[in-house]
């Protein structure tokens, strides 16, 4: 058994320039990312190791620290007008993008224009009336039809889709497809020449960016790197990358699989700690018959067991919900249990008339099985025994999750190529409010895979936003809970808590912040 685990995994770390613990690079870090990395576009797709990969080498205008609230990053100097109709943006001096072009004010509004076209908050401001403009090379402004005070959230958003600054000549191209170009004036290089899909992902120090003053907070203050190269090591299989962990092979697993958190956790020279309070979430295509009909969307809902999800994901109790309410966070500012009452506990018979009464009539379904992601396959799993159990006829389609995350954002029928249900996961900044929830977003006519189209949801969004008393606040909160339930966007399946280990010897590993912000970690 040890000898067909460490074959492949010796192989693999061959190519990522390790063989028997002999270093090839000085101050390199090597962590095993949950998965690998196809899509380059951090502005085309929600999947994580894409947004991962956005903050190596792009930067944002603003970033949030570790308390939760946006500070300037890319933004030297900002001012809002007494009205709060015009914010205005300088830019830091000698920001230079990748191809050593100066980073200027008509980069950022075009970006902006990209990031609102995709974005709930920035969707939000475009129908707050919100237009970007060139004020000069170093300065840009917003103007706004009525005042919007999510202004610095937005541009701070962490996840889903964070506000990353490209060149102008990339952010102006169509944005129905991903952008395969990376120039960025993050924190790395992306070294392409380097790039093995399936193998690893190089970065290297950026030597042209240029750190704000400020130590590092979260996402927010300086982002120079203590480590000179990166590498993402591609080992999906859970066995090598402890293996790779334990023989200090690697530095880092960003997601330790459920089954070997206890094990890794009892290593004397290893670390593990808690990335973030995760919600999986199980997507229905209404776009494509059966779940273009609530009645079939609510059939599922009263099917599945939140405690049997998360337990077969195989996290321990302390670890993990048995039973959480909300479609937000429990524990989270947000959480509460309006609407929640009828699907506490599944009910097989109700699932199966909801399902009768939809139409459905016995046409298979497509579910798309990650393969090389641990706690989302063994997910997928139970959800598909859930359907089964309740009459779904189900064809079962297995992917690795990069592959998924291309197929999942097709809107053709499943005859072409189209789907019916994935199931995924989002950290507590992605999921903790009706603006942040992603997945939550049922305007009519957007772009995010499901294509929930509820206007009454999308109405109550817009007042929750503009509330400012928060009783009011509360209020349309609950009222936007109740009509999730009834329309269900999504489906949370359950919550439980993401671990990340790392050698003892890496440095700052308490300062990762819901994501692998690697510029923090030394060794």
């Amino acid at each position: 058994m040890k000898q067909r685990i460490l074959a492949p995994l010796a192989a693999a770390l061959a190519i990522s320039g390790t063989l028997c613990g002999v270093q090839a690079h000085a101050k390199t870090l090597k962590m095993v990312p949950y998965a690998d990395l196809k899509i380059l576009d951090p502005s085309f797709t929600t999947s994580y190791v894409t947004r991962n990969f956005g903050y190596m080498v792009y930067d944002t205008l603003f970033a949030m620290d570790a308390k939760g609230q946006p500070q300037p990053e890319m933004v030297d100097t900002y001012k809002k007008s007494d009205d709060g109709k015009e914010w205005t943006f300088t830019l830091r001096p000698g920001l230079k993008f990748s191809d050593g072009k100066p980073v200027t004010a008509a980069d950022c509004v075009a970006s902006l224009k990209r990031w609102t076209a995709r974005d709930n908050i920035g969707h939000a401001m475009t129908k707050a009336g919100g237009q970007w403009s060139v004020v000069n090379d170093n300065t840009f402004k917003l103007t706004l039809q009525q005042p919007f005070g999510l202004v610095l959230d937005g541009l701070a958003k962490v996840s889903s889709y964070p506000a990353f600054i490209m060149p102008a000549r990339l952010a102006d191209m169509p944005t129905n497809k991903p952008i395969a170009e990376v120039d960025g004036s993050g924190p790395y290089l992306f070294k392409r020449d380097e790039w093995v899909p399936g193998n690893k992902v190089v970065f290297v120090r950026n030597p042209a960016y240029v750190p704000r003053k400020e130590a590092a907070s979260g996402l927010a203050g300086s982002k120079a790197p203590h480590v000179d190269r990166v590498e993402w090591v591609i080992l999906p299989d859970a066995n090598s990358a402890a293996a790779a962990l334990k023989s200090n092979e690697v530095d880092m697993i960003e997601q330790v699989p459920a089954d070997f958190i206890s094990n890794l956790a009892a290593d004397k020279n290893l670390k593990t700690g808690i990335l973030s309070q995760n919600q999986a979430y199980m997507v229905m295509n209404h776009a494509l018959p059966p779940f273009d009909n609530a009645k079939a969307r609510q059939a599922v809902a009263h099917a599945i067991d939140q405690n049997e999800v998360t337990s077969a994901m195989g996290y321990p109790d302390n670890l993990r919900k048995q039973y959480c309410a909300t479609f937000f966070i429990c524990g989270g500012p947000n959480e509460t249990d309006a609407g929640a009452a009828p699907y506490r506990k599944p009910d097989i018979a109700l699932a199966k008339k909801l399902l009768a009464e939809s139409g459905y009539k016995g046409q298979k379904i497509v579910v798309l099985l990650p393969t090389d992601v641990p706690h989302l396959n063994a997910a997928t799993l139970v959800a598909i025994q859930d359907l089964k159990k309740i009459g779904f006829n189900v064809d079962v389609q297995s992917m690795d999750w990069a592959t998924m995350s291309a197929r999942r954002a097709k809107k053709t029928p499943v005859s072409q190529g189209g789907w019916n249900v994935f199931v995924s996961s989002a950290a507590q900044f992605n999921v903790d409010s009706p603006l942040n929830n992603t997945y939550l977003g049922a305007a009519c006519g957007n772009t995010l895979p499901g294509w929930p189209c509820d206007e009454k949801l999308d109405k109550l969004r817009a007042e929750w936003i503009a509330a400012t008393d928060p009783a009011q606040r509360k209020k349309l909160l609950d009222e936007f809970q109740v009509e999730s339930y009834a329309s269900f966007p999504n489906l949370p399946i359950g919550q439980f808590s993401a671990v990340y280990a790392t050698r003892k010897d890496v440095k700052y590993s308490d300062k990762l912040w819901g994501l692998p912000n690697l510029w923090v970690l030394d060794k």
